[in-house]
């Protein structure tokens, strides 16, 4: 019997508390792992929860946001395509999160954060995929340009309004600092190994995804893909295990065993690293990614194999002729719009009026239009502009 239903002294179950998130944390986080006791904190200063650690809260924090509800209708790679199978912003980010508790847990690193950090890691991004974050970057050329990463700390620290005491999301700071290592800002500690795991899981599911969903609107064949030494060696693993398979079922168990090898691999050596280092605290992980250690990373074949597939798949799908057309059409569209929200900004909703004076008309603008759905701007250019 175990030790959560013990028998009590008139025969009924004895439910023992849950031991508190400090206790779990100490039992489950190698020494390596960023622990939420020894978080710098918020910007803004709030009481500690009652049985939440801080980096639940900002777990919860996110996933209750507007940005990230909005991601379920903001492109991923193909936009404006028939069909649901292909995937969105917010499906990716929930396989990149799938992927990186996985990495977390076997490292053992703090999964609330780690949670975190792949949940928020897309809120910046605007409609249209990078084609919509290409538009608004040239139209802000004069204005620091646009980046979605540091859209993403603009949503934290500022641009989502959610709670009366403080404008953003008030996230821990080690989200903050890890969020300011993915938009490349100069003043961006080094990375905890946290952080580090989420950028991996990330390139593993979009390496994937993306070769998923360019099979299925027919951008490329599985027979291409599987001249590439790394689908190749996903194939021979699941021949050796299932045999001859139909071509929807190989397709689903190659990119599945495609994952598997890459997760795997990342594990184990990023489990050496931490060991022929020996890293022995969070400190010791930034001093080390300061001195250029790569902690986290693919053995030399992965790694090799998934540059391949990453060259494959930009020349064959993220700049073929279809894309490329859908992309520089809907292009056309967003900066149409902008400049119509430029010359008519009382037509914006008033918290982005509200911000003109302080953060100039055309940010503001961008501001808006990123927050913006897929759907939600092919309706509003139909309605402006046409």
């Amino acid at each position: 019997m175990s030790d959560a239903a013990e028998p009590t002294t008139d025969g009924g179950p004895s439910r023992h508390p849950p031991a508190d998130w400090q206790a779990r944390e100490a039992a489950l986080l190698g020494p390596w792992a960023m622990p939420a006791a020894d978080s710098a904190g918020r910007i803004h200063d709030e009481p500690p929860h009652a049985f939440r650690s801080p980096y639940q809260r900002d777990r919860d924090r996110v996933v209750h946001s507007a940005a990230f509800r909005r991601l379920a209708h903001k492109t991923q790679v193909f936009t404006d395509y028939p069909g649901d199978y292909h995937r969105s912003r917010l499906t990716h980010t929930l396989e990149v999160t799938s992927i990186a508790r996985t990495l977390a847990r076997s490292l053992s690193l703090n999964e609330d954060l780690v949670e975190t950090l792949a949940l928020a890691h897309d809120i910046g991004h605007p409609p249209l995929g990078h084609a919509g974050e290409d538009t608004l970057n040239d139209l802000l050329a004069d204005e620091g340009g646009f980046n979605h990463n540091q859209q993403a700390l603009r949503i934290m620290t500022l641009l989502e309004q959610r709670y009366p005491a403080f404008p953003g999301l008030n996230l821990s700071q080690e989200v903050l600092d890890a969020q300011a290592v993915r938009a490349r800002l100069p003043e961006a500690p080094p990375p905890l190994l946290e952080a580090q795991v989420v950028d991996a899981a990330d390139s593993i599911a979009y390496d994937t995804h993306d070769a998923d969903d360019a099979i299925e609107l027919g951008f490329v064949s599985l027979d291409a893909l599987l001249e590439l030494p790394l689908v190749a060696a996903a194939a021979s693993r699941v021949a050796g295990r299932h045999g001859q398979l139909g071509p929807l079922a190989l397709r689903r168990a190659v990119l599945h065993e495609l994952v598997e090898i890459q997760v795997a691999g990342l594990i184990e050596s990023t489990a050496s690293r931490i060991k022929q280092d020996g890293l022995d605290s969070p400190a010791a992980v930034r001093e080390a990614s300061a001195a250029g250690h790569r902690l986290v990373g693919h053995a030399a074949g992965i790694a090799a194999g998934k540059r391949e597939l990453e060259r494959f798949l930009f020349q064959q799908v993220y700049r073929s002729g279809q894309v490329m057309e859908v992309r520089q059409r809907s292009q056309g569209q967003l900066r149409r719009l902008f400049q119509w929200y430029c010359d008519h900004p009382r037509d914006m909703p008033p918290r982005y009026r509200q911000r003109v004076d302080s953060l100039g008309l055309r940010r503001s603008v961008a501001d808006y239009l990123a927050g913006m759905t897929d759907r939600f701007l092919n309706r509003d250019v139909r309605r402006r502009l046409d």
